[in-house]
């Protein structure tokens, strides 16, 4: 069941609104692209199995809208292969990676190969969902609205259980994040922080 809170604005469009239109103008997408491809962006794994087998896709647009309830979105593509069980899943786990699972961030952001076929790199909770091992922080939550989006899909997500290997805010008792910045992978930690 979705809860419509999650996108207030997610009905049917007005009229005189820009979405309303069946043509947009605007930037290019090559110019679009490229801008985004200088905004940096941490660097998640999602799994789901909607019942036919298990699917993952490494993601950059996760983030969290809000703590009271505890809701994160992200979007995937409509090209993605993982898109057909992504977006019917009912439920799904978010592992957020540190720079020490860059091979996870390969290894979903790479077409044409069974991400599951190592089967000693996952397991399955006990509520279904596959879940790679070594990962420090993992989310497990329900889907409660997805938006269509030019050729993506948003997805809304109630957080339902987290694992952490460290329950510290800080962020030096956990691994270094891992970050996309210019088709290229990138570690956080002390070197790169401009202010404390």
């Amino acid at each position: 069941m979705t809860d419509p809170a999650a996108f207030p604005n997610s009905g049917a469009a007005s009229a005189d609104h820009p979405s309303a239109r069946h043509t947009f103008e605007g930037v290019g997408p090559d110019e679009f692209k490229a801008i985004f491809r200088h905004h940096a962006a941490g660097v998640s794994l999602i799994t789901a199995d909607a019942g036919a087998g298990p699917a993952a896709l490494t993601a950059t647009s996760v983030f969290s809208v809000s703590a009271e309830p505890p809701i994160f979105v992200f979007s995937i593509s409509s090209s993605s292969s993982a898109a057909p069980v992504i977006t019917t899943a009912e439920t799904l786990v978010v592992h957020i990676l540190d720079a020490d699972r860059l091979d996870l961030a390969k290894l979903g952001a790479t077409s044409g190969i069974d991400r599951f076929a190592d089967t000693t790199a996952w397991s399955r909770l006990a509520t279904g969902e596959p879940v790679f091992t070594g990962v420090s922080t993992w989310i497990r939550g329900r889907v409660i609205n997805r938006m269509e989006a030019g050729n993506s899909t948003i997805i809304a997500v109630h957080a339902l259980e987290t694992s952490q290997s460290s329950t510290s805010p800080d962020a030096r008792e956990h691994g270094a994040p891992l970050v996309y910045h210019n088709r290229t992978w990138h570690s956080l930690g002390e070197h790169s922080a401009l202010d404390s």
